[in-house]
């Protein structure tokens, strides 16, 4: 096996012609990843992926040949994967107000490109999913993206594509979370194109550190929500007043024990009910 690429919180193998994509307990917010791992964080993340993927396999294809032939140190925490030609846009469906989205709102009473009604406040449901891209950084940020952006870079039929199954997605997480008293306010997926060009899910699907989840029966809009995700960490941050750049600050005990805690709580909700 070969390591192909060590992202963030994900290392990628090569194996003969598959890829192993192997979670790790690194935690990352403002792209910055903190020196502390959050002990059992990889096999969480792995396991809900591949209990949503199960339930999203009507909707679209993914990436996952198998959840169980991988090797015995990764048990648990990787996934044997096909190997795809990665679309370059971070595909991002938001059905709330809330981190980013909130504050293009208040700026320009939009979300990459697409107007809102005016009187919205932190944590509002809006009217309907959006679908509100941006771009795939290697280095630094992503950036807001337009449709308009998604069709000169990709094409109209993939940006078309990219954007329904997005937001089908979405909803299908949506609603299966509603049931377990859970609201999904956005998640950000990533898509590729397989060999015979079909478009293909990939990477993780509405895990606690590529979406926001909040327990419904604590949802009130107009102030920050309970956070089952990581967005605990990114308040813990700017509480003491962390300037978002290298070198990040180590996570104390407690924080660690809460985020997982969380990432748990949520885990346990989700899966454990029919």
């Amino acid at each position: 096996m070969e390591l192909v690429h060590s992202g963030k919180v994900r290392d990628v193998y090569a194996d003969g012609d598959d890829l192993l994509l192997v979670a790790s307990d690194r935690v990352s917010i403002y792209d910055v990843v903190l020196p502390t791992p959050v002990p059992g964080k990889g096999r969480i993340l792995t396991q809900l992926s591949l209990w949503w993927f199960d339930r999203l396999a009507d909707i679209t294809p993914n990436h996952v040949i198998s959840g169980t032939d991988v090797p015995r140190e990764w048990k648990g925490r990787a996934i044997r994967c096909r190997r795809l030609d990665m679309v370059p846009v971070e595909c991002i469906a938001r059905g709330y107000l809330a981190g980013l989205g909130l504050a293009s709102y208040r700026e320009s009473g939009s979300i990459s490109g697409v107007p809102l009604p005016p009187g919205l406040g932190e944590a509002s449901q809006l009217p309907e999913p959006v679908f509100t891209p941006t771009t795939k950084a290697a280095v630094g940020h992503d950036e807001p993206m337009t449709y308009a952006d998604v069709v000169d870079l990709a094409g109209a039929e993939t940006a078309e594509e990219l954007r329904r199954v997005t937001l089908a997605v979405y909803q299908r997480g949506r609603t299966l979370a509603a049931g377990r008293g859970i609201i999904v306010a956005d998640t950000k997926l990533e898509f590729g194109r397989a060999p015979d060009g079909t478009l293909v899910l990939a990477d993780e699907v509405l895990t606690p550190d590529s979406s926001r989840f909040w327990p419904a029966d604590e949802y009130e809009p107009g102030r920050p929500q309970h956070s089952l995700d990581k967005q605990y960490l990114r308040d813990w941050s700017a509480r003491i007043g962390w300037d978002r750049k290298p070198p990040g600050p180590e996570i104390p005990a407690d924080v660690v024990a809460a985020m997982t805690a969380r990432y748990t709580k949520l885990f346990e909700r989700l899966t454990t009910q029919a």
